[in-house]
């Protein structure tokens, strides 16, 4: 049996990911703002030894808020509540290379990678809300290869800001007297394009040396940036056919950076509708798509692929002609996926909303605990994954019965975990703790 076990995280949204979710019977609409709600999944998640929680996140307020529980909250400062509530699960949360400065970012992670003792992981996203750049008073959002272009050279730059501090530079000693060792301390003085950051961080080096790099872009842009700088990647895929030529090509460019492809954790993410059978959860899944409100769906599809069906029959057919493959607008990341939903499947208006209404664009499925638990270990053993991010439909139910009845399955197979190995998130992805950029540099600060 081969020592390779699935990667598991929960993606919390609030109640649930599909659309309709706060609507349901059974979510826990009314927490959405209790700490204690979040502290209670991580918790669960942690008792089920899963790697991490996964927090999203986006500088504006979603234009349809008024249909759904879609506004964020600062995923840091939560996961800092959450980190004193658990003790081996990672922490992940979602920060913009657009919208934030690297030296304060760094500053944010370092202080939650110190708190919880090396569990802390970072979501780095370009961001694609256009409404973003009015709350920070850019004229418009910058061009998506503007957006990769200042993301590299920010990655350059909170890299040599976390690696400031060498390994070994806390000294800590109150009978000699000497705090740290300046000598293994680093100025970084970065001049580029975007920023100038003399450096070095004002904190000492992490547990994890840094927090593992998380990245959720799949348009062409994004693979390259996650190959070159990706520890983990969430990424939405419908068929197994498309999960397995991701895989492929994220773990062939990694190597064009001479990179192991075993660093490179790649996790789609899952959205499972859970009953004893087929049928009962067929039912499931159609009371949550019964709750839809149409306005809010035709407006998360217009986001996707920039085509507004607002005032078109949603029974009937698709108009495929209305849209513009060329100017991909939309979320570059989601536009072919939903192309090839429409070519592939040929839907209703009504049918499409309700494919995607489940997970934005991510894989939905529907049966019963043994069907959930063949397919993530088909996916895991034919080169689609190394894990996944599971994102319940609603919660807390929805992963309550992932955790309880689909785990048992994948553990008894040998699949995944009985305990934790380690006590950081590098650890639970068998990732190697990086070296400081500095080691062994004779330069130091003054």
């Amino acid at each position: 049996m081969s020592d390779r076990r699935l990667s598991l995280n929960l993606f919390i949204y609030p109640g649930g990911h599909h659309e309709a979710a706060w609507r349901y019977k059974g979510s826990a609409a009314d927490r959405i703002l209790d700490v204690t709600f979040y502290q209670e999944l991580a918790q669960k998640a942690e008792a089920h030894k899963f790697d991490a929680i996964f927090f999203a996140d986006g500088p504006a307020l979603a234009d349809n808020v008024h249909y759904a529980q879609r506004f964020r909250f600062e995923p840091i400062t939560w996961l800092a509540a959450i980190a004193v509530a658990t003790k081996r699960i990672g922490l992940i949360a979602t920060a913009s290379t657009t919208y934030s400065e690297p030296y304060n970012l760094a500053r944010l992670f370092a202080s939650l990678d110190h708190l919880s003792g090396g569990r802390a992981g970072w979501n780095i996203v370009t961001t694609s809300t256009a409404q973003a750049a009015q709350n920070f008073g850019l004229p418009e959002h910058p061009p998506h290869h503007e957006r990769y272009e200042r993301a590299r050279e920010y990655l350059d730059v909170i890299t040599r800001l976390w690696d400031s501090w060498e390994d070994g530079a806390l000294i800590n000693d109150p009978v000699s007297g000497v705090f740290a060792d300046t000598g293994k301390i680093h100025a970084i003085d970065h001049v580029g394009k975007h920023f100038r950051v003399r450096g070095p961080l004002n904190i000492s080096r992490t547990p994890q040396g840094r927090p593992v790099y998380v990245q959720a872009g799949s348009s062409d842009d994004g693979r390259a940036f996650a190959a070159r700088f990706a520890e983990a990647i969430f990424t939405a895929h419908q068929t197994l056919a498309s999960a397995q030529e991701f895989y492929a090509d994220i773990k062939r460019q990694a190597r064009v950076f001479d990179r192991s492809p075993d660093q490179i954790k790649v996790l789609p993410g899952i959205s499972p509708f859970i009953a004893s059978t087929q049928a009962e959860a067929d039912r499931l899944q159609d009371e949550f798509n019964e709750l839809i409100q149409p306005e809010y769906s035709l407006t998360q599809l217009r986001q996707m692929i920039g085509l507004d069906l607002s005032g078109f029959d949603l029974d009937g057919p698709f108009p495929r002609h209305l849209i513009d493959t060329d100017g991909a607008r939309g979320v570059a990341s989601r536009f072919k996926l939903v192309v090839d939903i429409i070519d592939r499947e040929k839907p209703t208006i009504r049918q499409l909303v309700q494919r995607l209404a489940g997970a934005r664009g991510h894989w939905v499925i529907a049966g019963p605990p043994e069907k959930i638990a063949d397919n993530i270990q088909t996916w895991f053993e034919n080169g689609a994954a190394d894990g996944f991010n599971v994102m319940p439909p609603w919660l807390p139910g929805g992963f309550d019965v992932f955790a309880e009845q689909v785990v048992p399955i994948l553990r008894k197979r040998g699949l995944f975990r009985d305990d934790y190995a380690g006590t950081t998130l590098r650890d639970h992805y068998d990732l190697n703790r990086p070296p400081s950029v500095f080691s062994g540099s004779i330069q130091a600060i003054a």
